[in-house]
C-alpha cells in the first residue's frame, strides 16, 4: 500500500487534512457455489457512483463528531441501516505519498450473515444514496475458479483510492484467504490486466 500506516491519534493532529472513513462488513457463511464451492466468508463492497468498486463510509468532521459516529452516519446514508461502529473496529489509519491532504481510516466489521442480508436489502429499499452515489453493494468472490473466475477477475477490476490494497490487507490479516491464494489471485489479476481477458467460463 502506498504512503504510511500512521497512528489515530498522529492523523486526528494534523491540522488542514481532510478526514475519511471506510469500513469492510463481513460474516462467515455455509452456502456453497453451485453447491460444491464454499463460499466461507461474505465480504462487502459497493460499486460507486463513478464506476469504481470501494468500500462504504466518506468523509467525517472530527471538530464536529468522533470518527466512529460520522462513520455511521455514512452508512446510515449509504446501506440504510445504522450500523453501530465503535473504537473496537478500529484497524489504521493511512497518509498517502501523493500530495493531497486527506487521511483515511480503515475499519472491519464482523457480523452475522443474518445482518449482512438485511443490509443488502436495506441498501436498496431504504438507503438515501442508492442509485446515486452508490450503485448498489457487491460480494467480493474470495474463491478461484477455472481461468480466473471468482477473486482473480474482482482484483482485475478498477478500485478508488487505496481500496484495492486495503481490501487486500485485510483479507490477508483476518486470514478470510490463504496467504498462498491471495498471491495467486493478485498474479492473475495483474496478467489479466495486462492482457485485457475478460471471460470466466
Amino acid at each position: 500500500m502506498e504512503g504510511q500506516e500512521i497512528s489515530r491519534e498522529e492523523a486526528l493532529s494534523r491540522v488542514g487534512y481532510r478526514q475519511a472513513c471506510h469500513i469492510l462488513l463481513y460474516a462467515d457463511t455455509r452456502a456453497k457455489l453451485f453447491g460444491r464451492i464454499p463460499i466461507k466468508h461474505i465480504v462487502l463492497m459497493q460499486m460507486r457512483f463513478d464506476g469504481l468498486l470501494g468500500f462504504p463510509g466518506g468523509l467525517v468532521n472530527p471538530s464536529e463528531e468522533s470518527l466512529e459516529s460520522g462513520l455511521s452516519r455514512e452508512l446510515q446514508e449509504e446501506v440504510g441501516v445504522a450500523v453501530p461502529v465503535t473504537v473496537d473496529d478500529y484497524v489504521y489509519s493511512h497518509l498517502p505519498t501523493f500530495p493531497t491532504q486527506l487521511v483515511t481510516h480503515f475499519y472491519t466489521k464482523k457480523m452475522t450473515e443474518a445482518e449482512i442480508l438485511e443490509i443488502e436489502k436495506a441498501a436498496v429499499a431504504n438507503a438515501a444514496d442508492h442509485g446515486l452515489e452508490v450503485l448498489g453493494m457487491v460480494r467480493v468472490p474470495l474463491y478461484t475458479m477455472r481461468k480466473g473466475g471468482g477473486l482473480p477477475f474482482f482484483l482485475s477490476h478498477s478500485f478508488i483510492g487505496n481500496s484495492r490494497a486495503q481490501l487486500l490487507e485485510t483479507l490477508r490479516r483476518l486470514g478470510l484467504v490463504s496467504q498462498g491464494a491471495l498471491e495467486d489471485a493478485v498474479r492473475q489479476a495483474e496478467q489479466m490486466r495486462h492482457s485485457h481477458k475478460a471471460d470466466p467460463h
